[in-house]
């Protein structure tokens, strides 16, 4: 992980060969060691699995996001 933090309720990009978005989805486990986490932070490894797919090849990069609804409100 380059910066920030993961959890298991983020939104994810796979991106092979720098600019083919290979797939969007969700995130089906994120493993620490053997245990189930809800959160990673930066600098740690960690297991991701993505709602399909099944295999990830060397180079593969993975873009966690989130989307905030925010509501607007009336001055």
């Amino acid at each position: 992980m380059e910066s920030g933090s993961i959890t298991r309720d983020s939104l994810v990009k796979i991106i092979r060969e720098e600019e083919e978005i290979l797939n969007e989805g969700k995130i089906s486990s994120l493993k620490r060691f053997k245990d189930d986490v809800n959160t990673v932070e930066a600098g740690l490894e960690c297991g991701i699995g993505v709602e399909g797919i099944k295999k990830y090849l060397s180079g593969d990069r993975i873009v966690a996001y989130k989307i905030n609804e925010i509501k607007r409100k009336l001055s």
